[in-house]
């Protein structure tokens, strides 16, 4: 979706109408990992392992129309230290991180830790510059993308449909006939059949 919104912006309105090749720049795509969970320093994500029953509609998984390959760098204090030695900015951007989650190791909320890691990452010459600048922005970019309550949902809704899952493999493995295994959970037969 991000894509889409860029190539939209540099593409403008006006061409969508045009007959000739609009030449567009060859992107690269990165996330920087900072989250807490373990993770490795480098990794690669690719749509296509997102896709689902490819092969039903005859098409071969290893030539996917649409494909997406996505680098992902783990930026954690003590992760990929020769890219946080060639960029300061990144390296102070983990360094801020790791400072909100020290203070919220101590008890802090999520949005007193972020103040307290802004305040201390501006008294200690971190990020200085960019957080006397929009020190209320980052506040907002850290503590508006993440929705508790959203995740909690998706996590529900995840953890539920994986239950349905386990339920009809075990009716599947007792040569329950599909169509009762459909019925009580809701599942489709040709979902049941993937399992």
């Amino acid at each position: 979706m991000y894509i889409a919104r860029v190539y939209e912006k540099i593409i403008g309105n006006r061409n969508l109408y045009s007959t000739k090749k609009i030449q567009i720049s060859q992107p690269e795509f990165y996330v920087l990992y900072s989250g807490s969970a373990p993770y490795p320093n480098e990794a690669t994500l690719k749509l296509s392992d997102m896709f689902k029953n490819i092969e039903e509609l005859g098409l071969e998984k290893a030539n996917p129309v649409l494909e997406l390959h996505v680098k992902v760098l783990n930026i954690n204090e003590g992760k990929n230290e020769a890219i946080a030695k060639r960029c300061t900015l990144l390296a102070q951007y983990s360094a801020l991180i790791s400072k909100v989650r020290e203070f919220e190791s101590q008890g802090y909320t999520l949005q007193e830790s972020i103040k307290k890691a802004v305040v201390y990452c501006r008294n200690h010459d971190i990020l200085k510059p960019f957080l006397e600048r929009n020190a209320s922005e980052v506040l907002n970019m850290l503590t508006a993308e993440w929705n508790l309550d959203d995740a909690k949902q998706v996590w529900f809704e995840d953890g539920f449909e994986e239950g349905l899952e386990q339920v009809a493999r075990k009716m599947k493995s007792v040569d329950r006939p599909l169509e009762e295994i459909a019925e009580f959970t809701g599942l489709s037969v040709e979902a049941i059949k993937q399992l």
